[in-house]
């Protein structure tokens, strides 16, 4: 037997097992520090995300709501009126106008903007792949939202060349909320749909009636944006800061008063878990400048974007 045995250094059960139990403690401590440090970025991220979307939503709004009631004017000069008759271009455009201050034509309307309240959907697109359009918007319980109809006029340079009597365009461009649901969270999203206004190169021989369609080149029909949108509203104002019915059947005289629009976008955070914790039951309150102020419970951040858009276009007709 070697002399030395009992001199040799070893570790015993005990000494294993404290050993065992401390790592466990380091670990666990190490998980709870980084799933609360992860919690904690995903907060942050999820609220800079709403923000810096929000702003690019707004910035795109208010682009289109400053080019609402816009015309354009070719003007006269030396070129164009040494071109034969049949070959000049009108100085301005000459589309049929639709007033829209009637039931019938309504949906025609060329009004620079038209407000819907609480109105969801608009055209027969449907949600894109890996979203479940909600039917009953009803079920997910929030206010939501206004639709607005932006029509402005533009020079086409194409339909110049293609088509030389027909120069000139009308555009409609139309933010609406549709209720979607995917992977069990219910929520709105934010499309946008173009337009172009289509009408029959002769009016006087052809029969056919001038429309919006979806089917010119640039033309799209319920492009999602946004989602997560929990409101959606547009307040119309006109010259003396009053808010105007932007409606051309329930207020066609007042239409072409509205200087500027006050748009008020909400949108919720997306994370699963939710945002807030050890919530006291206390509910909290959205407010928007048309509706009465909504009341909810759940863990969701929501962040409110409030922006006055000056029209700089309209006047009177």
């Amino acid at each position: 037997m070697n002399k030395n045995y009992k001199n040799i250094i070893g570790v015993t059960l005990i000494e294993m097992l404290i050993g065992i139990v401390v790592s466990s403690i380091i670990i666990a401590a190490m998980y709870t520090t980084y799933t609360v440090v992860n919690n904690s970025y995903s907060q942050v991220t999820d609220v800079a995300s709403i923000s810096r979307s929000g702003r690019d939503v707004v910035a795109m709004i208010m682009r289109d709501i400053r080019m609402a009631g816009f015309k354009y004017f070719y003007g006269v000069n030396v070129e164009n009126e040494l071109r034969p008759i049949d070959e000049r271009i009108p100085s301005q455009d000459y589309l049929t106008f639709i007033a829209g201050d009637n039931e019938a034509d309504r949906e025609d309307s060329m009004a620079p903007i038209v407000i819907y309240p609480d109105t969801l959907n608009y055209g027969t697109a449907t949600a894109q792949a890996g979203y479940d359009t909600i039917d009953a918007e009803a079920e997910l319980n929030e206010m939501c939202c206004d639709r607005i109809h932006i029509v402005y006029g533009d020079f086409d340079i194409a339909g110049m060349n293609e088509n030389p009597k027909q120069p000139y365009k009308k555009y409609r461009i139309t933010y609406f909320a549709r209720a979607l649901s995917k992977g069990g969270d219910q929520y709105y999203g934010l499309y946008r749909s173009k337009e172009s206004w289509i009408q029959p190169l002769n009016p006087l021989t052809d029969s056919s009636f001038g429309q919006w369609k979806f089917d010119c080149p640039e033309c799209y029909e319920g492009e999602l944006v946004r989602e997560y949108l929990t409101d959606m509203s547009f307040a119309a104002i006109g010259k003396y800061g009053e808010i105007i019915k932007a409606d051309p059947v329930l207020n066609a005289d007042k239409i072409y008063d509205i200087r500027s629009v006050d748009v008020t976008l909400t949108f919720r955070s997306s994370a699963k878990k939710g945002f807030y914790r050890n919530l006291t039951g206390k509910p909290r309150i959205i407010k928007s400048l048309v509706r009465e102020a909504f009341e909810f419970t759940d863990k969701f951040l929501r962040d409110t974007i409030f922006v006055t858009v000056h029209t700089r276009n309209i006047g009177s007709i």
